[in-house]
């Protein structure tokens, strides 16, 4: 089945949306939490560990019902048939968009386009599993006989971007190999990552489905040689591990067939983490954390397609973004983690958001009418409430935010979690309520202080609060409720994507810059002399004057 063409703009719901704003864009939080004294409970949805609270946000009872309206119009429930299905959804390349195939149990008989893949997903599991045991354990050793104790991840975008996260928010669950990423051409990223490695007890994983990446194969090389200055040519079948389906290029680079995980057209690099992309992350957990993780995304996914969308978490915080990305015109989202594990998590979403959904053409080839995609910004707190939180709460802009928690520390140290955990439910409550004028010149007064000797300096201690946020509490940071934390936003992007009318899954703009690159590349050498615009070429100019 193909994705309904639906403008979301031509809808009934969308109408009355935008009536509706018409007359409540000024609502503030607070009057809505006095109009209805069950908010809280009608505006959090619970689920397995889980609880999205979204009641700090400018939504009512009517926007809320016409939101819901907005995803039964734009035929949500039908697109998730063929995206759980295995239809080609991303019709741009004609491909299905299966990574929850790739968390799926056997029993589950996953299939893309009527075929099943669940043998040979259970194929590479065990695969990555009996790799991953032989090195962990010792079992497989470098050319010298030594152990592993590094493991370099050579990738970049989804290849890098999905492991160095996870391997970041697991890090409690690390065993003892050491793990680095290689991701930038920037020759001083690999260099240095370099600088600190011993070539006898050093594994490299080379992540790219063409094995023809510029990035990946300029890092992947320059390892290589690196490699050969202190062993032989035959030594790189110990020593690297490919996924990608080029076989032929990876047997000329000399990695053994063993070694070589295959990757499937019908997986997006943004989504592959699940996938033999997430070798890494198995490397550096251990198997079983590994399955876990995948588990965790399993259930997210049964919940997302099991659920009704009124108590649908990922559905929810969809409609929510919506909102304000179409009819308050917010561009940006904040996703603030109280966690420093997560301190990868905004940027892989970055990556999972934007280039999804940053698209001006919907799925009929036409210009959109309407705004689509957010700006993906955010940093762990508390760190970032010294950072850019001054600008959230009296900025000009409004942000949305989403804010992320786990009832238990993994260390167990609850003084400091308090601490935390304090500033997170304050962050959220001083966002919404702000700090009136009557407040501060309540608390000068309290101080024994004249007020017209602080006139001045009153406007400035004003918050306006009504700042939306979603609360999002977790039990704790496990690599199950992780797995579930990232396939809750998957889904918000594909909900998002369904009803702005447009192809997720594809990443066209990615390319022209990519095609531009090589050919200023020949021209940087000397064997082309390509034209360009004035700028362009004043500064290859200067470049090449250095």
């Amino acid at each position: 089945m193909k994705l309904p063409r639906i403008n979301p703009t031509s809808t009934a719901a969308w109408k009355a949306l935008e009536a509706h704003f018409q007359t409540r864009q000024a609502d503030r939080i607070s009057d809505l939490f006095a109009q209805n004294p069950n908010r809280v409970a009608q505006y959090t949805a619970q689920w397995n560990g889980f609880t999205l609270d979204y009641s700090k946000n400018r939504i009512d009872d009517t926007a809320k019902k016409l939101l819901l309206e907005l995803a039964q119009q734009c035929q949500l429930k039908e697109a998730m048939q063929g995206y759980f299905g295995g239809s080609p959804i991303n019709e741009t390349e004609s491909r299905a968009v299966m990574h929850t195939a790739l968390r799926a149990p056997a029993s589950a008989d996953s299939k893309v386009e009527g075929s099943s893949v669940a043998a040979e997903v259970e194929a590479v599991k065990t695969q990555i599993k009996n790799f991953c045991d032989q090195i962990i354990s010792g079992q497989k050793k470098g050319f010298t006989g030594k152990a592993f104790t590094d493991v370099v991840n050579i990738g970049i975008g989804g290849s890098d971007l999905g492991p160095v996260m996870a391997v970041e928010a697991l890090k409690y669950y690390q065993n003892h190999l050491k793990i680095h990423f290689v991701s930038n051409v920037d020759g001083d990223h690999v260099y240095e990552t370099l600088k600190s490695l011993n070539p006898e007890t050093t594994l490299f994983v080379v992540v790219s489905k063409t094995f023809t990446t510029q990035e990946t194969l300029s890092n992947a090389l320059t390892v290589k040689k690196w490699f050969l200055s202190h062993a032989s040519q035959k030594d790189i079948a110990l020593h690297f591990a490919a996924v990608s389906t080029n076989t032929a290029k990876i047997a000329e680079f000399g990695i053994a067939p063993e070694h070589v995980f295959p990757m499937w057209d019908w997986v997006g690099g943004r989504f592959s983490l699940w996938s033999a992309v997430g070798l890494t992350i198995a490397l550096s957990v251990g198997y079983n954390h590994f399955e876990a993780f995948l588990q965790g995304a399993h259930e997210m996914d049964r919940h997302f397609a099991e659920t009704p969308f009124e108590d649908n978490i990922p559905v929810i915080m969809a409609l929510v973004s919506i909102w304000y990305n179409n009819f308050y015109g917010a561009e940006s989202e904040a996703i603030i983690p109280y966690t420093q594990y997560l301190s990868r998590f905004s940027a892989y979403l970055q990556q999972g958001i934007m280039e999804s959904n940053g698209k001006y053409i919907d799925r009929s080839g036409t210009r959109v009418n309407y705004q689509t995609g957010t700006l993906i910004w955010g940093e762990p707190g508390t760190n970032s409430q010294h950072a850019f939180f001054q600008l959230m709460h009296q900025g000009t802009k409004l942000i949305p935010t989403d804010f992320i928690g786990f009832k238990k520390p993994l260390h167990g140290d609850m003084d400091h979690h308090d601490k935390l955990m304090s500033n997170f439910f304050a962050q959220t409550e001083a966002l919404f309520v702000g700090k009136s004028k009557a407040e501060v010149e309540a608390e000068f007064i309290a101080k024994g202080v004249d007020l017209d000797s602080v006139a001045h300096i009153i406007p400035f201690k004003v918050f306006e609060g009504n700042k939306p946020t979603n609360t999002l509490l977790i039990d704790q940071l496990t690599p199950a409720t992780l797995g579930s934390l990232i396939a809750a936003y998957e889904h918000k992007i594909f909900v998002q994507g369904v009803l702005w009318n447009i192809f997720s899954y594809d990443q066209w703009g990615v390319e022209l810059g990519k095609q531009l690159a090589n050919s200023i590349l020949s021209d940087i050498d000397g064997s082309t002399n390509h034209p360009h615009d004035a700028s362009t070429q004043a500064l290859l100019k200067a470049y090449q004057n250095k």
